[in-house]
């Protein structure tokens, strides 16, 4: 297997509308992608000396951290008010394999800078509030 550039994200915020419409917040240089899962322990005396998870149950989450450049300032503004107040919006991140991520996030990290003659960028961690949809690449 040949070694993969780092991962490259177009992040989008939604509406909150029906149907949803998504704005691009920019492209997301990824420095960490994680899904984690939290398996319930269904060990007993007949499992011996071996643990047995059960299948399908116990929490799963993903965090999604990274660093961009923003495309306005309308959607700066709607990153910073939800980080302050710790709501939560569906995203819809790609990747650059054309792997998809959609669901539910809190802005759990929020950071921007910027030097006086160059661009803005900023930098978030994104943790999952419910279920996320992922539809590999074709």
């Amino acid at each position: 297997m040949t070694a993969q550039k780092g991962s490259l994200v177009l992040l989008k915020i939604g509406d909150g509308g029906a149907p949803e419409q998504f704005t691009t917040v920019g492209g997301l240089r990824v420095n960490r992608f994680e899904v984690r899962n939290a398996p319930v322990d269904a060990s007993n005396r007949d499992s011996g000396r071996w643990q047995s998870l059960l299948a399908g149950t116990g929490n799963s989450r993903v965090t999604l951290e990274g660093s961009g450049v923003f495309t306005d300032s309308a959607t700066e503004k709607t990153l910073r008010i939800q980080a302050f107040n710790h709501t939560q919006k569906n995203y819809r991140m790609t990747f650059g394999n054309g792997d998809a991520l959609e669901g539910p996030f809190v802005v759990s990290a929020y950071a921007r800078e910027g030097d006086v003659d160059g661009e803005e960028r900023y930098a978030l961690t994104l943790e999952s509030s419910g279920s996320v949809t992922f539809a590999p690449a074709s």
